[in-house]
């Protein structure tokens, strides 16, 4: 979290939270500054995000739009993606959001996304990319419940339900359990589609959406990140 807000201490002017989700990131952000915007996809996101923001006492315009089609009348000084590129769209629509960012900075605008790059944790997990695995994996044996305000408690399991090592894209499914008093009340299954990047191919779709000045530092540390060790990096871009 800190490392975002980190990445625009030099900047004035405002920042655009694409993919603000709930609003976890956004908040920390406003108590930081204010000129800030949230953007996401989904509409439920961003009537939590509503929520979010009103109990810590902060404001900032909310705005339901997916990254591809991302089409604000204002210009950003600034814009970060934090956990949500290239989250249920095609390798043309993820182009295309960094087209919209790119768009929607202002000359020498600062663009900052994080990105975990495939199977880095798991050197099982490469095994998928010649030899066909069994999929859908099984569900995780043991999960962390969480407690709500209500006393409500929730479970959340994911696995991987699909693999195209030629597209280069995984489908994993994501299961949420509700219960109270130990007796499950509702659960939520549904599937997310997740292109699958690695950095060489990033760097030459954000040259290709018109951005310069690439910089790629371990994700936390501002140093050049290091073959099998960092999973999840910072880059950061120059419109």
């Amino acid at each position: 979290m800190q490392t975002f807000i980190d990445a625009f201490s030099d900047i004035d002017g405002p920042i655009l939270d694409l993919g603000c989700g709930t609003g976890r990131l956004l908040v920390e952000f406003l108590k930081a500054r204010r000129d800030m915007v949230g953007c996401d996809a989904a509409n439920d996101m961003i009537e939590w995000a509503e929520k979010v923001l009103a109990e810590a006492d902060v404001a900032c315009p909310l705005y339901v739009q997916a990254a591809h089609q991302l089409d604000i009348d204002q210009s950003f000084a600034g814009v970060y993606m934090c956990g949500a590129f290239g989250l249920g769209g095609s390798r043309q629509q993820d182009l295309e959001s960094l087209r919209r960012v790119h768009g929607h900075l202002r000359e020498g605008g600062r663009f900052v996304m994080d990105h975990y790059l495939p199977n880095l944790e798991s050197p099982k997990g490469w095994e998928a990319w010649i030899t066909k695995p069994e999929l859908p994996r099984s569900w995780p044996k043991h999960v962390e419940r969480k407690v709500a305000r209500d006393g409500s408690e929730f479970e959340l399991r994911t696995r991987q339900h699909d693999f195209d090592p030629l597209r280069q894209t995984t489908t994993l499914e994501i299961e949420v359990t509700k219960s109270r008093d130990g007796e499950e009340i509702g659960q939520e299954r549904g599937l997310i589609d997740i292109g699958l990047y690695f950095l060489s191919e990033l760097e030459l779709m954000l040259a290709s959406a018109g951005f310069s000045d690439v910089q790629v530092t371990s994700f936390g540390e501002p140093t050049a990140p290091e073959p099998w060790v960092d999973r999840r990096i910072l880059i950061q871009a120059v419109a």
